[in-house]
């Protein structure tokens, strides 16, 4: 009897598949940064200067003259050397700049921002 082999064999555990959530790549997070300033009336303009490497991916712009830069990276990634250097050429000119590699900050910076990035 065919079926009586398949009685005698010991099975593998069965395993629950266990979602677990992916990291957010850097562009999502970047996305998600775009969004949440329309939100609040901003831009978050792509920042891109040719023959000067380094410098931050974004420049938001809030209500009431509110700016800073913005560095976004995947979540754990840190600043390249050339990226840091940058980020210390613009804060030495008066400019703030962050770091965001998680949609958890994005609230907290732009609130930083709103509530003290004016350009003077």
């Amino acid at each position: 009897m065919k079926d009586s082999k398949l009685q005698n064999r010991p099975f593998a555990p069965i395993r629950a598949r266990v979602e677990t959530e992916q990291p957010l790549s850097e562009k999502q997070i970047e996305q998600k940064l775009v969004e949440v300033v329309r939100g609040k009336g901003g831009r978050a303009l792509k920042f891109v200067s040719p023959g000067f490497a380094g410098v931050p991916d974004r420049i938001v712009l809030l209500p009431g003259g509110r700016m800073a830069f913005v560095e976004l990276k995947a979540p754990d990634q840190k600043m390249r050397p050339l990226q840091m250097r940058r980020k210390r050429q613009l804060e030495i000119l008066g400019f703030r700049v962050f770091c965001i590699d998680s949609t958890n900050q994005i609230e907290e910076i732009l609130s930083d921002i709103g509530n003290g990035g004016k350009a003077e």
